[in-house]
């Protein structure tokens, strides 16, 4: 295990909004800020590259417009910012959850903190980033790679869930209050997925086994990685799930 401690608040992120074409589906881009009873604080993703607070257009250098746009990102939806929000200042962990583009766009933030990902996804030759290209090296900093399911600290597990990347994340973390809450991330960015099978996955079908696998987890709460329905209804930082 990764932590001493056990989860007292989940916090998250709100790292902008974004149009995708096909629907149109307007979404929420996010992360989270999971903190525990020994202080530790643990990130999870980290959003878009900081150039798209500073230009929306950005989408044009990483071929990103032919796949959707930025409605809405500052500098106030970069993880420093949100994470002062919350009162946070440093991180002891930082996770990720898979390399696409909304979620390692804070990648080089954080050099000194320790940095989970899965094996699957680190065996990449580069990070994901998107399908325009992929203009970043893996940085040199503390990896700790995971090959299974299994327990970062106790009442907070991860699952190896593949299908929308090849080494997708999801976690279920116990809170005192909430219970169970599931982080679901890109493993079921939205319910709708699993009646669409997802087929515009990765791989659809190993997709598909592990959602269904996910959602027969007891659980509280289940957060959708880009949820349009729930993005509204969720707590936001500072808001913490407690």
């Amino acid at each position: 295990m990764f932590l001493k401690g056990s989860p007292i608040s989940l916090t998250v992120l709100d790292y902008g909004f974004f149009r995708v074409h096909a629907g149109p589906r307007d979404i929420g881009l996010m992360g989270a800020l999971v903190v525990t009873d020994e202080g530790e604080r643990v990130l999870i993703d980290t959003g878009m590259p900081a150039k798209y607070a500073r230009d929306p257009a950005a989408g044009t250098e990483d071929g990103l417009d032919s796949f959707g746009q930025v409605l809405s990102m500052s500098e106030a939806n970069l993880p420093a910012a949100q994470l002062s929000l919350c009162g946070a200042k440093d991180i002891d962990l930082m996770i990720v959850t898979h390399t696409h583009i909304d979620h390692i766009g804070g990648l080089f933030d954080y050099p000194d903190a320790p940095t989970l990902i899965s094996a699957p996804e680190r065996a990449l030759p580069k990070p994901l980033y998107w399908t325009g290209g992929q203009p970043w090296d893996w940085p040199d900093r503390d990896w700790r790679v995971i090959e299974s399911d299994g327990m970062i600290g106790p009442g907070f597990e991860v699952y190896l869930v593949p299908g929308h990347a090849p080494g997708q994340l999801a976690f279920r973390v116990a809170l005192p209050e909430t219970g169970q809450v599931l982080w679901l991330s890109d493993a079921i960015s939205r319910p709708e997925e699993v009646g669409e099978a997802f087929d515009t996955a990765w791989d659809p079908q190993v997709a598909l086994h592990h959602a269904e696998r996910l959602l027969a987890l007891d659980h509280d709460l289940a957060i959708y990685g880009h949820g349009p329905d729930q993005w509204p209804e969720l707590k936001k930082a500072p808001e913490r799930y407690l």
